[in-house]
C-alpha cells in the first residue's frame, strides 16, 4: 500500500514541476494545467516502446555491457527532453520556451525526487519500527 502511495505522490511530485515551470515560463493557469496533464502522459505512453527497442539493442548488443545502459539512460533522457520541448513549442510557439523547458524541467526532476524518494524512506523505517514494537508488545503480553 505504501508503495502506490509512493508512486502516486511522485506522479503529483512530477506533475507539479511541470506545471510550476509552465506557468513560470507563460504566467498561464491553462498552459501550465496542459504541462501538468499531457507532459507526463506522453513519457508514460512512450517509455514501454522505449524499453521495447532498447530490449531489442541489448539482445543484439549484449558485448556492449555498461555502455548499453548509459546509452538507454541518455537516449530516455533525450526523449524527456524532446517530449518536453515539443509541448512548450506546440503550445506557445516559442522554440525559446520550448527549450528552457526541456532542460530545467528533467533537472528539477532529478534534484526534487531524491528528497521525495528520501522523505518516503524515511517514512517506510518509520512504519516498519513502530510495526516492530507493536508486535514485540504482543509477544510480551
Amino acid at each position: 500500500m505504501l508503495t502506490a502511495i509512493k508512486t502516486f505522490s511522485q506522479v503529483v511530485t512530477h506533475m507539479s514541476i511541470a506545471f510550476g515551470l509552465a506557468y513560470l515560463l507563460t504566467g498561464s493557469l491553462a498552459l501550465g494545467g496542459l504541462a501538468a496533464i499531457i507532459e507526463p502522459v506522453l513519457n508514460v505512453a512512450l517509455l514501454p516502446l522505449h524499453e521495447k527497442l532498447w530490449h531489442a539493442i541489448r539482445q543484439r548488443h549484449a558485448h556492449l555491457g555498461v555502455a548499453a545502459l548509459a546509452g538507454e539512460k541518455l537516449s530516455q533522457t533525450l526523449m524527456h527532453m524532446g517530449v518536453a520541448f515539443s509541448l512548450m513549442y506546440w503550445a506557445t510557439g516559442s522554440a525559446a520556451f520550448g527549450g528552457v523547458l526541456a532542460v530545467i524541467e528533467p533537472i528539477c526532476n532529478v534534484i526534487v525526487l531524491p528528497f521525495h524518494d528520501g522523505v518516503w524512506e524515511r517514512l517506510r523505517i518509520k512504519l516498519e519500527r513502530r510495526d516492530a514494537i507493536r508486535l514485540a508488545a504482543l509477544q510480551v503480553n
